[in-house]
């Protein structure tokens, strides 16, 4: 089992930034595919960025391509999302996944509870 725990979330303006922090327990960090998504009202939950068990590759949705940036410290059982340029549609509840498989936008085995991002224009 792994338990997530995101943090970070908030209200922010238009063109501002935000850092997701995702901490992680109950099994070696270094060995898992994390993962971030997001769902807005309304929407479906949407893969947003992913990161592999040493960082040395990630994954990026367009929409958030060249504005968010995904990150880990393993020493810390840790992941990131530093959000820059926000808009209005990155408004949604940021969720923390992991996987024990290779980078992916899917089949994740494990979830957070979600964090709150608001994008006031």
């Amino acid at each position: 089992q792994v338990q997530l725990v995101e943090s970070g979330g908030g209200l922010v303006q238009a063109g501002g930034s935000l850092r997701l922090s995702c901490a992680a327990s109950g099994r070696t960090f270094s060995s898992l595919t994390m993962g971030w998504f997001r769902q807005a009202p309304g929407k479906e939950r949407e893969f947003v960025a992913a990161i592999s068990w040493r960082g040395a590759r990630a994954d990026y949705a367009d929409s958030v391509k060249g504005r968010f940036t995904i990150s880990r410290d393993n020493t810390k059982n840790t992941v990131y999302l530093q959000m820059n340029s926000l808009e209005p549609e990155d408004t949604a509840v940021y969720y923390c996944a992991a996987r024990t498989l290779s980078v992916a936008r899917s089949g994740y085995d494990y979830w957070g509870q979600g964090t709150q991002v608001t994008v006031s224009s």
